[in-house]
Parts: structure tokens; C-alpha cells; sequence
């Protein structure tokens, strides 16, 4: 063979290699700038570098998301002179424009414009806030609490994961009666003049005297059979299913969704089914009512609005994604929001959107909390606790809290009140504490953190605070009822 056969045969081996030659390295390097639309624009960045293969790999910066270094999945790419990576997510598209990186990302393509800089963002330690004045009491119950208390005439109501419900003094703590479920309450109850009603994992809804906790009557839902994956280290599997709804009282109707998937209208006086609605999935969270409707949403990636009299449908709306978080009613729009990271408001009469945001990665597990046309609402892994207009979904303040902020906040005059859950281990930093924002401003006024303890996945705060009797009442993973000053 001679020398130039060699070559020849050479040239024609690697030219499939050169078709598929690795992007060039004008992109490789830090970039940081800002994306997002004008209603909630973010910093954010990416460094890009060569792996050991030679491919160029994307890491993101993402502050308001907690990233700081996330390699993505996938591989950048040139296609057509764009740098591209296709993978769903984060789904990028960039072009140089005059020494910038100019073009999309998300798979909703929200613009984004980067510039070269030296260094990217790193993770702060937390600020060493005031930590408030502390529990004014507090009460061991047994099992976790996740589930948020409610409270009348001087009266915590709760029920624990150790199957047993509560009803505990607000002056001191002590505990007035108690009432053997027989298995874990995930739900808020509900506390009328003379009764409190909830769910049961047991598959029951009960109605309770509220004076002495006798049982009145109990109704079974039909999903007593339903299985439950609490929150857990293993975090391919995102199922966690830590919630039940709170029963909904309207016209002396109950209204309340079950883990089978079915919505259902019970009669509160006497316990009888008025309807019964069937869903693709489990219903999780509370509903709210509209007027002559009742409005929900289920795993199956439904919003659903319900005629409260006959039980037929008026609307469906596909969220294509869990829904987790309790549709509330701010103004004239629907607030709701999924697990897939969206929220968004919804025309409550047919279910059209009006507009819609994504949380940066985080599924929205909080319920919307109505502020004369605006609403505060919590996340889970983006952290924030956020002030939102709900007319056109406008961020005017966004504030860190640290940990899951999976419960809906508590508002007093001056003060936004929610509990944050923490996770070890966990691909971001997640700490479990009470933590009370400026209404106004956003700016932490007080944090009263949780400790971690040995062995445990979760700490902190799952449940939702109560403002009552001039107290901030809130059940921790811990077992324990707190009572804290606001």
C-alpha cells in the first residue's frame, strides 16, 4: 500500500468523524445575564465546558432556583448556526449577537441574553435573622403533623399521622379531647359552630361535636384502600403524597376529593351523599367555591368545575401536569398550579387562561393567599415565598425562606407567615424553620429555625400556619403543636 493509498483510505475513515465533529469552542466559558419575561425577570447563567469525550456539557446558575453548578442532561450542539440542547429540559437556543449569547430557553422559550464573565454566582450561607420570640407554648402529640390545625372558640384542632385527632386549648396547650382515628390525618379539619369535620386515611370522613369530640356520624369516601408515598431521599420518585383536602361547607353541603379520584357532595346535617364525581387520579387538595360552582383539581392533570347542585361537569381544564395546589379565587381570575412548575389564572367561569408562569424549575404545591387583587403564595424547590399581581401574573417581590415552602401562607396587618420544611439528603439546600416576611417589602422580619434530627429525611414545617387568638399555630414534623407570638 502506498503512501498516499494510506491517506487516502485515512481521509475517507474520518470524514463521518468530521461530519459529527464536536461544536466549536467559541461558546465554551461563563456566561450570566438575565432571562424570563418582563413580569418576572430572573439572573441567571451557564458555564459551558468540554467533558472528557469532548462534548460540551451545560451548567446552569440559577440563583432564584437554587443552582448553582446542575449539569444538565445532554449535550450542546451547532445546528444551523445556533448552540442548541434539545433535551425537555431545559430545552436551550443561542445565538452570538455582537458578543452576546441572545435566544431561549425552557421548553415555553422565554428569552434569555447572556454576556462572558470571569466568575459565576456561589450558594451564601444563610443571614443570621432575628429569631422571633419562640413558642409561647408547645405539645407533644405523637405522630408527625402535617396536616394544618384549625381553630374556634379558643380551640386547636388537628389531627396526626399516629391516628389520633386533637383538640388542644389555644390559651395553654393542653389538650381538651381526643378522638382514636385509627389512622394518620393528612387534612385540615374544618370547625363550625358546633361540629369539626376531616378525612381519614381510614377512608372516612367525620363529623365530631366540637364541644366533646363525640362522633356524630362518619361517611365513607371509598378510598380506604388508596396507598400514600410520604416525602423520601430517593428523588427519581417525586410522588410525595403528604396532603389530604380540607372538607369545603357551602349551603349545607360538604365538598371534599378523596384518594380514588372522587369528588364528592355530602350533606353535613346527616352524613348522606347528595353526588359523586369521578376523576382520572387522586384529589389531594381543597377545593373552593365559585358562586354555583365548585372548583378543584386532581393528579390526573385536571382542573375540574363541578355544578354544586347536580354533580355534571361544567369545564375541565389540562394543566399536563399533578395538580398539588388548592385553586383559590383572587379578583377575577382562578389562581392554581401544578407539579409540572406552572402556575397560572384561569377564567373561573370557563376554565380559559389568562395567563400563565413558570416557577423556575419548583412545582407549586401552596395555595394562593388573595391581597386586594394580588396574592402570597409559597413553592418548593425555588424557595420563594412571592407577592404576585393576579392580573397579569407581575412578581413584585420574591423572597428566600430556605426550605419547602409547601404550605399556604398566614397573613396578619403587618406580616406573611409560613412554615419551610428541610431535606438531607437533597440535591439543594433545604432547611426546616417558622419564617414571618414584611408584608410590604418581602424582607425576613423574624426565622424561627427547626434543628435537624439523626436519620430523618424531613424536618420542619409540612403544615401551614393558623393565626388565631392573636398566636401563630402551627404543627411540625416533630410531633409537636407550637403557639408562637407573630
Amino acid at each position: 500500500m502506498t503512501v498516499r493509498t494510506a491517506a487516502a483510505l485515512l481521509a475517507l475513515a474520518v470524514a463521518p468523524l468530521r461530519a459529527q465533529s464536536p461544536v466549536d469552542d467559541s461558546i465554551v466559558g461563563k456566561w450570566y445575564g438575565v432571562a424570563g419575561l418582563p413580569q418576572d425577570r430572573v439572573e441567571l447563567g451557564f458555564e459551558f465546558r468540554r467533558n472528557a469525550k469532548g462534548d460540551i456539557k451545560a451548567y446552569l446558575y440559577n440563583p432564584v432556583a437554587n443552582f448553582y453548578g446542575l449539569e444538565l442532561p445532554g449535550t450542546v450542539q451547532r445546528d444551523s448556526g445556533r448552540f442548541v440542547n434539545n433535551e425537555p429540559f431545559p430545552s436551550l437556543s443561542f445565538v452570538f449577537t455582537n458578543g452576546r449569547l441572545e435566544g431561549t430557553y425552557f421548553p415555553t422559550k422565554l428569552p434569555i441574553s447572556l454576556g462572558r464573565v470571569a466568575s459565576l454566582p456561589a450558594e451564601v450561607p444563610v443571614p443570621a435573622f432575628p429569631a422571633g420570640r419562640g413558642p409561647k407554648w408547645q405539645v407533644k402529640l405523637g405522630g408527625a403533623i402535617y396536616a394544618t390545625a384549625a381553630a374556634r372558640g379558643g380551640i386547636a384542632y388537628v389531627g396526626t399521622t399516629a391516628g389520633v385527632f386533637y383538640a388542644v386549648s389555644l390559651a395553654d396547650g393542653t389538650v381538651a379531647w381526643a378522638f382514636p382515628a385509627g389512622r394518620p390525618m393528612f387534612g385540615e379539619p374544618l370547625a363550625t359552630e358546633d361540629a369539626v369535620f376531616f378525612a381519614c386515611d381510614n377512608g372516612k370522613l367525620y363529623k365530631l361535636e366540637r364541644n366533646t369530640g363525640k362522633e356524630l356520624w362518619s361517611y365513607d369516601l371509598g378510598d380506604a384502600g388508596a396507598t400514600r408515598i410520604l416525602p423520601h431521599a430517593v428523588i427519581s420518585d417525586f410522588d410525595f403524597d403528604y396532603r389530604s383536602p380540607r372538607p369545603v361547607l357551602a349551603g349545607g353541603i360538604l365538598y371534599i376529593g378523596a384518594g380514588d379520584g372522587s369528588f364528592h357532595a355530602v350533606n353535613a346535617a346527616h352524613g348522606r351523599r347528595e353526588w359523586r364525581f369521578q376523576t382520572g387520579d387522586r384529589i389531594r387538595a381543597n377545593a373552593v367555591i365559585d358562586g354555583p360552582r365548585v372548583i378543584f383539581g386532581s393528579w390526573d392533570h385536571f382542573v375540574y368545575a363541578i355544578d354544586r347542585g347536580t354533580g355534571e361537569k361544567l369545564w375541565q381544564k389540562d394543566t399536563r401536569a399533578r395538580v398539588t395546589s388548592s385553586p383559590a379565587i383572587v379578583g377575577t381570575a382562578l389562581i392554581t398550579g401544578n407539579r409540572g412548575g406552572v402556575l397560572q389564572a384561569l377564567n373561573p367561569l370557563t376554565g380559559e387562561t389568562k395567563w400563565r408562569m413558570l416557577f423556575w424549575g419548583s412545582s407549586v404545591e401552596s395555595e394562593a393567599v388573595p391581597a386586594a387583587g394580588r396574592f402570597y403564595i409559597g413553592s418548593s424547590d425555588l424557595r420563594r415565598v412571592s407577592y404576585i399581581d393576579a392580573d397579569d401574573g407581575r412578581v413584585i417581590w420574591r423572597t428566600d425562606v430556605y426550605g419547602w415552602a409547601w404550605g399556604t401562607p398566614a397573613v396578619t396587618d403587618s406580616l406573611v407567615i409560613i412554615g419551610a420544611a428541610g431535606a438531607s439528603p437533597y440535591q439543594m439546600r433545604h432547611l426546616g424553620s417558622l419564617v414571618a416576611l414584611d408584608r410590604a417589602s418581602g424582607k425576613i422580619a423574624w426565622r424561627w429555625p427547626m434543628a435537624e434530627w439523626p436519620g430523618s429525611f424531613l424536618n420542619g414545617f409540612v403544615a401551614s400556619p393558623t393565626i388565631a387568638n392573636g398566636s401563630v399555630i402551627i404543627g411540625g414534623l416533630d410531633g409537636t403543636l407550637y403557639s408562637f407570638a407573630p
